[in-house]
């Protein structure tokens, strides 16, 4: 007999490629899985649920302040911008040190008023808040001095890049009472990650036991956001100047740490970075991991600049949650090979298989801050845990190992 139990082998292949071609078709045909993105699809699996998250209703601002821009050179300013004034803020004034990012922040916002000096802003009695995306090394700084002058500050992530900038924030807060927020946007501002947090609120998989978060970037994007629409500045390529890829974009996915398992005190079990692929850059780190141990869960971050322009955007971040009843898994920016629709939420628990679209949930954030900024409450975002995650990824980059690869 035959290896393939004698059958003839022009007719063993001809049915191992059609098996071969009804495996793409599994997840909808053979295991009742409807495909993301796709709410028509027939319900094969009695325990497979195809979900759309239902929008909370959106009660207007109830609060208003004036806030300003002191610092733009990284583009995820216009999403701080756009947050802060869903939520009742007023851009009043604006100033930047880069010629074209002045240029395109005016274009944008043609109502705000550019001024010439940081000091004209943190002079201004009538600004309550100061948002900044300056040169990272430059934000901790900025925010102190800010502080020490009345007012609140969010900067972009992260938020600070050395132990020494972390006392000095932690020092003046204590002293001044005012709010340091940062904007870690891949859970504060991503309606997936939101509802994530709900279901994990409600016990939905039961006690969390460990996050993961996969944080691929890309250098340069098409536009958007992301920071990436321009050739990268000399700053982003300097780790003491952007922070080093662990405390960069790793303070994104620590802040999730500690948020989904609730952790309030945490420690770097060992972390790693290399440069791969960007020999032209040799400080540069184009690829970073950790593991986190906190008091109540486990956690792994691995970051990368590696997207591929075939994906189509910037990364193909995930989130995934495992508790002691069941896991979440969040495909944040799109579904790869599906779908180019985000806010992808998958749930199994002890009873079915859920796909959550999670588009229409309302980001709270902006609203919560304003309102936080009024009436001093840390609602949006938790001062120590901000300011926690800042030290896990200080500490995780300065001792993180270097490793070189061969070839």
């Amino acid at each position: 007999m035959s290896a393939t139990g004698g059958v003839n082998r022009r007719d063993f292949f001809r049915r191992a490629g059609a098996v071969g071609m009804m495996g793409a078709a599994l997840p909808e045909l053979m295991m009742g899985q409807p495909l993301p993105g796709n709410p028509d699809a027939p319900q094969a699996g009695s325990n497979i649920v195809h979900e759309v998250a239902e929008a909370t209703p959106e009660a207007p601002p109830t609060e208003s302040i004036n806030f300003a821009v002191c610092g733009m050179s990284h583009d995820h300013i216009y999403g701080m911008v756009d947050a802060i004034t869903r939520g009742g803020g007023k851009l009043v004034a604006a100033y930047g040190a880069e010629p074209n990012k002045i240029a395109r922040f005016k274009k944008r916002y043609p109502d705000a008023k550019m001024v010439q000096t940081e000091d004209a802003i943190l002079d201004d009695k009538s600004v309550q808040l100061v948002l900044t995306s300056a040169i990272a090394s430059e934000r901790a700084p900025l925010g102190v001095r800010a502080m020490k002058r009345g007012k609140d500050v969010l900067s972009d992530k992260p938020g600070i890049t050395t132990l020494d900038q972390l006392a000095a924030v932690r020092k003046t807060v204590a002293e001044t009472g005012r709010i340091y927020g940062i904007m870690y946007s891949e859970l504060l501002e991503v309606k997936s990650a939101i509802k994530a947090g709900e279901l994990v609120r409600a016990g939905a998989i039961g006690q969390v036991i460990q996050t993961i978060n996969i944080a691929p970037h890309q250098v340069m994007q098409k536009g958007g956001n992301g920071g990436g629409a321009d050739p990268r500045p000399d700053w982003f390529w300097k780790p003491e100047l952007y922070g080093g890829i662990l405390c960069d974009i790793g303070s994104h996915q620590v802040d999730q740490f500690l948020y989904y398992t609730q952790s309030t005190t945490a420690e770097i079990v060992e972390s790693q970075i290399s440069n791969v692929a960007h020999p032209e850059h040799p400080e540069f780190q184009d690829f970073g991991d950790m593991v986190l141990r906190g008091n109540k869960g486990f956690g792994y971050v691995r970051l990368d600049w590696f997207t591929p322009d075939g994906l189509g955007t910037w990364g193909d971040g995930r989130l995934f949650i495992l508790g002691t009843k069941g896991y979440i898994e969040v495909r944040k920016y799109t579904n790869v090979g599906v779908a180019k629709t985000g806010n992808n939420l998958f749930l199994v628990d002890g009873e079915k298989q859920r796909y959550i679209d999670c588009n229409q949930v309302t980001l709270p954030f902006g609203r919560q801050f304003v309102a936080d900024v009024v009436h001093r409450t840390h609602i949006a975002q938790d001062q120590t845990q901000a300011l926690l995650a800042a030290e896990l990824v200080i500490r995780a980059q300065k001792n993180a190992k270097w490793v070189k690869m061969e070839g």
